[in-house]
């Protein structure tokens, strides 16, 4: 099964799309901060990273420019809340560093699904 990392400081967040991700047949492990996302990317065969933004610890631009450096071949999702006014920048920051995809909370989680299949299973 395809493994994806979940990083962000919201656990219902994670919980759901764990939940959602396992029903399609990912296993998905859970972090709060870049750093620990980092940690299971450094201990497992990990397909796909899809982190928050703002974290504590590590937050997600440093947490995408390490795994940029570490994993080059990686892919990489971010996401950022709608409420903070500042999201879109941090999402076209993102961008620039090369994630494949940004997702504005609150997002579609079928777009969020169909994104995962199309990174995951185009290689």
């Amino acid at each position: 099964m395809p493994t994806i990392v979940i990083a962000d400081d919201d656990k219902n967040l994670r919980s759901m799309l764990k939940q959602i991700f396992e029903v399609e047949n990912y296993t998905v492990l859970e972090a709060d901060n870049g750093e620990k996302a980092i940690e299971y990317v450094n201990k497992n065969h990990v397909d796909l990273v899809i982190t928050d933004l703002i974290m504590p610890k590590k937050e997600g631009i440093e947490t995408i420019n390490e795994l940029n450096h570490k994993y080059p071949s990686l892919p990489v999702f971010a996401m950022s809340g709608a409420c903070m006014t500042d999201s879109k920048i941090y999402l076209e920051i993102a961008k620039k560093l090369g994630v494949v995809k940004t997702f504005l909370k609150p997002f579609d989680i079928n777009e969020m699904l169909d994104s995962v299949k199309s990174v995951i299973y185009s290689a």
